[in-house]
């Protein structure tokens, strides 16, 4: 339904004045140019949990509601991050190429793979992802450690003072917080290097979150292990070099992309929509 309404009335080619409510999605946004050339505009729906691409200060500043698509994709986007652990280190993808390319057959098997039961793994932001992405690395973990703003009450793991240390102290360092200027740029030259040449780095958040030049340099220099990407600074594009590592598993920001799951975000955007216009309380407001 979604797909069908953004194929047959798009803001970016749309008259502005007479709409009253917009429906995005995490990736596309609306910034403010947008915003101002839509006078009457009241709502701004985001069929995903990021909004870092909506102008949400300056929606704020004209009376704009904003809405996100929370809990519902959290499951599926914790399950992609283990998948995507698993990928790395037992070289699902490398393995499956090996097999269709004919090379078990030629060549016999191939390179040992490592073994992720017992790694210390890191979760940069324990929200509502991050928190399930580290319940499902419970059985298999060595130690689960974090890093938030500020550590979270009742969490049973350990708490880093900084994004440094934290990955100082882990083999696996998954990222999980939100995107937005706050976070930019926020897993850099340091925090590469202190995960170190056996690492591995995990990101299923924003493309935004990583210096994604620091992180192919880290990886063609041999200063990082190895990485599991589902999203990108300039995302479709990726980066030419991380196409040819064998150490790196992509993902085409897939973490939420099951039927069932975007089915649920499709539904939650439409009832804060309808219960816009019926005057009732947004279900998932921003902020």
């Amino acid at each position: 339904m979604l797909d069908d309404l953004q194929s047959r009335f798009d803001l970016r080619t749309a008259p502005g004045p007479g709409i009253r409510a917009a429906v995005t999605g995490g990736a596309e946004g609306i910034d403010a140019a947008t915003i101002d050339r839509c006078p009457d505009l009241a709502l701004i729906a985001v069929c995903a949990v990021g909004y870092d691409k909506v102008d949400v200060a300056h929606a704020r500043a004209r009376g704009i509601a904003v809405t996100n698509t929370p809990d519902v994709l959290t499951e599926d986007t914790a399950d992609t991050a283990i998948a995507l652990m698993f990928a790395v280190y037992r070289r699902v993808a490398l393995y499956d190429r090996y097999v269709r390319d004919g090379r078990w057959e030629k060549e016999g098997p191939p390179p040992l793979a490592r073994k992720l039961t017992g790694r210390r793994i890191g979760i940069l932001g324990l929200g509502r992802i991050g928190s399930a992405i580290a319940k499902r690395c419970a059985p298999f973990a060595g130690e689960i450690a974090y890093h938030s703003r500020t550590p979270v009450p009742g969490a049973p793991y350990r708490y880093a003072a900084d994004t440094v240390a934290l990955a100082a102290g882990v083999d696996v360092l998954v990222v999980a917080t939100p995107g937005g200027k706050g976070t930019a740029g926020l897993v850099d030259r340091a925090v590469l290097d202190a995960l170190g040449p056996d690492g591995t780095l995990i990101n299923i958040a924003r493309g935004s979150v990583v210096d994604e030049d620091a992180l192919v340099a880290a990886l063609a220099e041999g200063r990082l292990g190895a990485a599991g990407l589902d999203v990108f600074a300039h995302e479709p594009h990726v980066p030419e070099a991380l196409l040819a590592m064998e150490n790196v598993v992509l993902l085409p920001h897939q973490g939420s992309a099951t039927v069932e799951t975007r089915k649920a975000m499709a539904d939650l955007v439409i009832a804060n929509v309808e219960a816009f216009f019926a005057g009732k309380p947004l279900l998932t407001p921003v902020g």
